[in-house]
Order: C-alpha cells, then sequence, then structure tokens
C-alpha cells in the first residue's frame, strides 16, 4: 500500500512509513496504557463499563465481550475512553435525576456515579497512574538492558564569559550539590540546571578537599536535540571529559533496576512540575509546548534512530500524558480528582448546577489549550 501511495505522490510511502505510523504506535501505546489503568480500577471495584474505545468517532472494528463491554477501535486515533454504566457521555459526566431513573436496579448497582467516593476517585486515579507505572517500567527496562553511561561530577572546562567563570567555577572542581540537591554525577549537573534558566542557583563545590559555595545563573540557550527538536535550555557554561570526569558504566540488577525506572520517572515528573509552573509565570518558551503534529515529527526522528529510542519516546509521552491529566480542570482525571475532593470536605454531593457549570468552563480551557498547542505545532514555533 506505502509502495503504491509513494508512487502516486512523491514522499507519501515516506511519511506513512517514516512518521504515520511511528506516531499511531506511540500514541496508542500510551492511550491503551491510561484507558487500561480506568478500566482494570473499574473493575476490580465492581463498576460495569459499556464501552472500551481506541480514538474517537466512527468505529471502524469492534466486538462485544460476554460481560457487556464494547472494544472498538475509532476513526479518530488522538485520545480514547473508558465508558462505564451511568455515564451520560465519554467524559463520564454525571447523570442527571432523569437518566439515573432510567437505568434498571442492576444497573444502578454497578453504575460509575453510584459508588462509594474512594471507588470513583481510585478509578480514575489508575489512568494516570497506569501511565506513570509504563514510564517507570520502559526505564527500568532499559537500565536492566544497556546499563548507564555518567561522568564523574568535575569541571574539565569552564567557558570564557559564562556564569560559571563570573561564580569563579575552575576546571578540577567537583560538584557536591546544586540548590540544595545534592549531586552525584555531570547528568545530574545538566538536569537542575537545564531547568532553571534565569534562577541564582546555590552551588557547592570541592576544590582539592575544601569546600567552596558560590552562586551562578544559568544563561539561556538554544539547543538541537537527537529528535531534531529545537529547545532553550538553561548552561552554566561547564563541560566534562572522560579523562577528568572518568566516564563509568552503572549494571543494574533487576531490583536495580526497577528503582532506577521509579527514579527517573519521578525526575521527570519534578521536572515537568518545575515546568509548568516556571510557563505559568512566563519564564518558559511556549514553543516547548506541542501537539499532535510536533509529537509525530518526534515520533518518526526517534523511529529513525532506532527501536529503543521509539520505546523510550513512548515512556516520556506516557509519564507527560500521567501528569497533563491530572491538572484539576474538567473533563480531566484531575478535574474529577478535584471535584470529589470538594465532595469529600463537604460531605455530600455537588450540586448538579455546580458541576455542569465547573464542566463547562473547564472544557472551554482544555478546548483554547488543544487550539493553543495545534497554533505552536503549525504556525507559531
Amino acid at each position: 500500500m506505502a509502495d503504491i501511495a509513494a508512487a502516486i505522490v512523491p514522499g507519501v510511502g515516506n511519511f506513512f512509513l517514516g512518521t504515520l505510523v511511528p506516531f499511531v504506535f506511540v500514541l496508542l501505546v500510551v492511550v491503551f496504557v491510561h484507558e487500561m489503568g480506568h478500566y482494570l480500577a473499574g473493575r476490580l471495584c465492581g463498576i460495569g463499563v459499556q464501552a472500551f474505545s481506541i480514538g474517537f468517532g466512527p468505529e471502524i472494528w469492534g466486538y462485544t465481550a460476554k460481560n457487556g463491554t464494547r472494544w472498538r477501535i475509532a476513526a479518530i486515533p488522538l485520545g480514547g475512553y473508558v465508558k462505564f454504566v451511568g455515564d451520560v457521555s465519554a467524559t463520564s459526566a454525571a447523570p442527571g435525576e432523569e437518566d439515573l431513573e432510567a437505568l434498571t436496579e442492576e444497573e444502578r448497582r454497578i453504575a460509575f456515579h453510584t459508588q462509594p467516593l474512594w471507588k470513583r476517585a481510585v478509578t480514575v486515579f489508575a489512568g494516570p497512574f497506569a501511565n506513570f507505572v509504563l514510564g517507570a517500567a520502559v526505564f527500568a527496562a532499559m537500565f536492566a538492558i544497556y546499563g548507564q553511561y555518567v561522568y564523574q561530577p568535575t569541571v574539565a572546562e569552564v567557558r570564557p564569559g559564562s556564569p560559571a567563570e563570573q561564580a569563579g567555577i575552575q576546571p578540577g572542581d567537583t560538584f557536591v550539590s546544586i540548590d540544595g540537591v545534592k549531586v552525584e554525577s555531570f547528568a545530574d549537573v545538566q538536569r537542575i540546571v537545564t531547568g532553571r534558566a534565569g534562577d541564582p542557583l546555590e552551588i557547592v563545590l570541592d576544590r582539592n578537599g575544601q569546600e567552596i559555595r558560590t552562586v551562578a545563573t544559568p544563561e539561556v540557550s538554544e539547543q538541537q536535540t537527537a529528535l531534531g527538536q529545537t529547545v532553550k535550555i538553561g548552561l552554566i557554561g561547564v563541560v566534562t571529559n572522560e579523562a577528568v570526569g572518568k566516564r563509568d558504566r552503572i549494571e543494574y540488577s533487576p531490583v536495580q533496576a526497577v528503582v532506577a525506572g521509579i527514579q527517573e520517572t519521578g525526575s521527570i515528573i519534578a521536572r515537568t512540575g518545575q515546568f509548568m509552573k516556571r510557563f505559568v509565570v512566563g519564564r518558559e518558551d511556549r514553543c516547548q509546548l506541542g501537539g499532535p503534529v510536533k509529537i509525530a515529527d518526534m515520533a518518526g526522528r526517534a523511529a529513525d534512530l532506532g527501536f529503543e529510542w521509539l520505546v523510550q519516546l513512548v515512556a516520556l509521552l506516557s509519564v507527560g500524558i500521567g501528569i497533563l491529566n491530572l491538572v484539576p480542570i474538567p473533563p480531566l482525571d484531575g478535574g474529577h480528582l478535584m471535584l470529589y475532593a470538594a465532595e469529600a470536605i463537604a460531605r455530600r454531593p455537588i450540586p448538579p448546577q455546580v458541576t455542569e457549570a465547573v464542566y463547562r468552563v473547564g472544557m472551554l480551557i482544555v478546548l483554547a489549550f488543544m487550539g493553543f498547542v495545534f497554533w505552536n505545532d503549525l504556525f507559531a514555533c
């Protein structure tokens, strides 16, 4: 099929195999894991499931299981949903009195919105949690298979005129901590500094056995990633090399790999949270946020580099989707959890008119954000 398309329209075959297929693979894995988290938690809590859908829009394939769940693949693969018994839409919007009265006694017993608060909260949180588990599992597998190459946090060179030189950092200095965070490798230095452009950082160094304290403010620099993306990061102007930093390969046992995978996932969550806070106050480049077009481009470039790169992109995107879904805005999972928290504090259900108003505002915010990232993808960045 790809060969025929390429013969008709030059470049179509390369786009299909090189970009579209990797993009759909990455997205479907992440979406499937997220929705499976909701599904499994819901079933364990005794909640009935009407539909498990990968994608939106018209169904292109599906079958109905013995338990009544309709498993379907839809035409637009930009997401998915689990529709529980009693839901009035794919976003699990609460049913009105008339909708509840229309349910049979058996349906009421297994309907999502008639369940105790804790069951609903667990079911909703299970989706993002599954994304975090997928990310940790992929990172753990990478650590177990390939290990990790690290440099000791010792400075080999200081760029003239850089923030590091201005702070008095010298070749041979070893980083001990940055902004109170312990540093164990040069990669730790990079992780901390790159996301803190413009922030004064308190740095503790070891210089010939003597503790040196100084402050350096990372400057913004444009860099090209391995996946071809231009990003703006913070740099202080120090580098290391094998002669000074002593490049080592760390090998992990299965247990150590799992621990390292969880730590890596936690680090990504922390750095993403830091980015979001800085973005809200206007201290991050808006072009760092992208939508489907940017993800598709990254997926194609990752596939070109090798399957392990594509799998790592799945892990990164999975963690990112998990974080995004926990933002407290309906109809995202975080929005549901916010309403459940309000219900727990009030010790009574939130009035339907309040819930409906919150959902409408939340949907407008989500649609505006989607429009923003699409605009970034296609025109602005």
